[in-house]
């Protein structure tokens, strides 16, 4: 598992106006509670931090904050961004027990998707339907990510979470709170567009044509006639 350090000062001056300030100077506010101790304010460098939050597993890992000479164990709780910067607006971090169950969110690695019987033999498709999972485990065993193997996947067949091999003294949140063992990925067939076929008006029959331009000429012969003053009249 990859090991994050984290380099962090106590920050004394709090509020959104102390905030603004440090962020203007390159560093991130934050805040480190829980174990049965009290909050932290603290300041980390935002270059640095930045670095380390763009590798996927700094958010299932044990962090390593250090404070001067002192060192604490955290896990990561909570990331604000700003709205439209790459930049950290704040971090949140909560401290961990040895000896305490913590519940993680851990991304999903999925393999052999080409080679499944189900993409390769029957032309289907891949949906994944989670892209991580809560999971419930002693800090110690804390996995960086969750393997899905669809190497053995059939069209319109699903893997759930209990397909899922788990690492010792790990297991599923929801799973054990007795909730449904939710699908994570199916092979599905694709989907086929039916093209419109234009519709096109039947020509009129000859006869039908022709008969509805006679009865027009008769009309307009009638009006031209009606025009005229009778023979032997003045």
């Amino acid at each position: 598992m990859a090991k994050f350090e984290l380099n962090a000062e106590v920050r004394d001056v709090k509020g959104k106006g102390a905030s603004r300030r440090l962020r203007r100077e390159g560093k991130v506010p934050g805040v480190m509670y829980g174990a049965g101790k009290d909050a932290v304010s603290l300041t980390l460098d935002h270059n640095t931090l930045y670095h380390q939050v763009r590798n996927e597993a700094f958010y299932s890992s044990i962090l390593t904050v250090k404070l001067g000479a002192e060192q604490e164990q955290a896990v990561l709780r909570d990331l604000q961004m700003h709205p439209y910067k790459p930049r950290i607006a704040h971090i949140d971090l909560l401290r961990i027990s040895a000896t305490e169950k913590i519940h993680m969110k851990v991304p999903l690695h999925f393999i052999n998707q080409e080679s499944a019987p189900g993409v390769k033999q029957q032309g289907g498709i891949v949906n994944h339907l989670m892209s991580e999972v809560d999971i419930t485990c002693l800090p110690k065993d804390l996995p960086e990510y969750l393997t899905v193997d669809m190497g053995n996947v059939v069209l319109h067949q699903s893997l759930h979470l209990s397909d899922i091999p788990l690492p010792a003294g790990v297991e599923f949140s929801s799973l054990a709170r007795g909730g449904d063992d939710l699908a994570v990925a199916a092979i599905s067939a694709p989907r086929v567009e039916v093209e419109e076929v234009p519709v096109v008006e039947a020509a009129p029959a000859e006869g039908a044509a022709a008969a509805p331009a006679a009865e027009a000429g008769k009309a307009e012969a009638g009006k031209a006639e009606t025009g005229k003053p009778e023979a032997g009249k003045k």
